[in-house]
């Protein structure tokens, strides 16, 4: 999914989310995964207790919490895009 001509400050960013690949991180209890601005690889990491917060059954095993990704991806690209400045910054962090 690209995000096209979003403006911040001036600036236009090109945040695009072509690989659908996230992976669950079980030592920082979250979920990571991978947004490009032209070749420049951002990786953001939602904390499971938001992916909890958003999907309230979810459960708290590996499979439960990138369940719950899936089913609030594009609200979360949002969340994503609307963090994302252009610069030198690479990671991200939803809490």
């Amino acid at each position: 999914m690209a995000l096209l001509g979003y403006r911040r400050k001036g600036l236009i960013v090109a945040l695009q989310f072509p690989n659908p690949s996230r992976s669950y991180d079980a030592a920082r209890h979250c979920v990571c995964f991978w947004g490009y601005d032209n070749s420049r690889e951002i990786t953001f990491q939602v904390d499971d207790a938001v992916l909890r917060t958003l999907q309230p059954d979810a459960g708290s095993d590996e499979r439960s919490i990138l369940g719950a990704f899936d089913q609030v991806r594009e609200k979360l690209l949002e969340i994503a895009k609307k963090q994302y400045v252009s610069g030198p910054q690479n990671r991200y962090s939803i809490s």
